[in-house]
């Protein structure tokens, strides 16, 4: 199949549910349009069940995580730091080596916001960008200066959500 050639920078925002769920439709429509996608995860770790589908996709999807996990809030351990500093470089060396046409960037937005990697970083990242790579940010709190760079910016907005009444993440749903 044809790739499309004009390739953007999109950023899914906000409170609400969904940002990595938006992401994960997207790669599922690119590997059907035969496209090559590195889905790559900050601050994650383990076998959730979108993880357990990217990989039943075959070739077409790299999956890499970068944390442990177990960091929210408060301050990163230098492990953690060190961790996403390391994903952001092998990100920028798999974005050059232009195999793939799409690249998710799942929570760096988090990432950001509690200093893990620097904004001046991944504005570096995103003027690197070759204009046939899709590129898409995640996460809560997206810097503004990423926002102003960004293609599409979309804002998850919570109106309700059953957490508020104690149901937690269920696995098929939110995990």
């Amino acid at each position: 199949m044809q790739k499309e050639t004009r390739c953007f920078v999109q950023v899914y925002t906000g409170n609400g549910k969904g940002k990595t769920t938006a992401a994960l439709g997207l790669t599922l429509r690119a590997v059907g349009a035969g496209w090559i996608v590195l889905f790559v995860q900050f601050l994650k770790q383990g076998e959730y069940s979108e993880i357990k589908a990217l990989k039943r996709l075959g070739g077409q999807v790299k999956i890499c995580q970068y944390g442990s996990g177990e960091f929210v809030r408060g301050r990163p351990s230098e492990k953690e730091v060190a961790s996403a500093q390391r994903g952001l470089n092998e990100v920028i060396e798999a974005m050059e080596t232009k195999k793939y046409d799409l690249i998710i960037l799942d929570e760096i937005n988090v990432a950001m916001h509690f200093g893990l990697i620097p904004v001046e970083s991944v504005i570096a990242l995103l003027e690197r960008r070759p204009p046939d790579v899709e590129m898409v940010l995640t996460g809560r709190w997206v810097p503004k200066e990423i926002a102003e760079r960004a293609d599409l910016v979309t804002e998850m907005r919570m109106i309700k959500h059953y957490f508020s009444k104690g149901i937690l993440a269920r696995t098929g749903i939110e995990r």
